[in-house]
């Protein structure tokens, strides 16, 4: 490791100032790279982000659509949800498959891993391809009102250059998609 890639922050106070069943807020005194005394506000969350690009054999995918709180504005997505941490990330992306889209896949591939937003969190997420799609019913949880949508993966990839979808483990999970398939 060269000296650009070390841990030039220290910390020298944690505070937790929130917290709940899916994240954890903290307060941190920190000395800076540059020397200085500072601030820094961290969310830790207590599950792993999983998405899901599910694909069926003529090159189409599944998009969930629904209302997100947060951005006050409806959002297209992959199928996504939260696995506890130590769940095997696979069993959790069959899990939400199954619940948001009632899909189920024979092939599975981690395609790749991000995280969300490294300047203020530390949530890390997975991205599956599933492919070799079996339609059921969908069991979403009761605070989700999702709609399932179904498109080419090259229609998919223009919604998220078109900033349609942007969510950001849906944009990588279609672009990364879409590489490996080459659509």
């Amino acid at each position: 490791m060269n000296n650009l890639e070390a841990n030039n922050w220290k910390t020298i106070h944690k505070k937790t100032t929130y917290e709940n069943p899916w994240i954890c807020v903290e307060h941190r005194d920190v000395i800076t790279p540059a020397g200085s005394p500072g601030i820094y506000g961290v969310v830790m969350f207590k599950n792993k982000a999983i998405g899901i690009v599910p694909v069926d054999d003529a090159g189409f995918i599944y998009l969930v659509g629904q209302y997100r709180y947060p951005l006050e504005e409806y959002s297209w997505e992959i199928p996504e949800g939260g696995g506890p941490i130590g769940e095997d990330p696979l069993i959790t992306a069959q899990r939400e498959l199954k619940e948001e889209t009632g899909l189920t896949a024979e092939h599975w591939r981690q395609i790749g891993r991000v995280h969300t937003s490294n300047s203020v969190t530390d949530e890390e997420g997975f991205i599956f391809l599933a492919q070799g799609l079996t339609l059921g019913c969908a069991q979403p949880e009761e605070t989700e009102e999702l709609v399932l949508r179904k498109v080419s993966l090259a229609e998919a990839v223009d919604m998220v250059m078109r900033s349609e979808i942007t969510d950001s483990i849906s944009s990588c999970g279609i672009l990364m998609a879409a590489r490996i398939l080459g659509a």
